[in-house]
C-alpha cells in the first residue's frame, strides 16, 4: 500500500485537493441547480488526464505562483 507524505502541502498534493472539491462542487451543484455544472467534472478530468500525459497543468502553474512547491523537483 501507498501512502503519500502527509506533512506539508506539497504543490501535487494541492492539485489534486483542489480537482478533488471541483469535481464535488460540479457535482453538487449539477444536482442541486442545474446539469450544466457537470461540465464542471468534466474539465477536471480532462486536465487530469493532459496532466498525467504530458505533463501540463494550469493549476499547478498558477499554485507554483501562489507559493507552493514541488515535492520532487526536476
Amino acid at each position: 500500500m501507498f501512502l503519500a507524505s502527509t506533512k506539508t502541502w506539497y504543490l501535487e498534493r494541492v492539485v489534486y485537493l483542489v480537482a478533488g472539491l471541483f469535481s464535488l462542487v460540479g457535482v453538487s451543484l449539477g444536482t442541486l441547480i442545474s446539469p450544466w455544472w457537470y461540465l464542471l467534472n468534466l474539465l477536471v478530468g480532462v486536465n487530469l488526464v493532459v496532466f498525467s500525459t504530458i505533463g501540463f497543468c494550469p493549476m499547478a502553474i498558477l499554485l507554483k505562483k501562489l507559493g507552493f512547491q514541488p515535492k520532487v523537483v526536476d
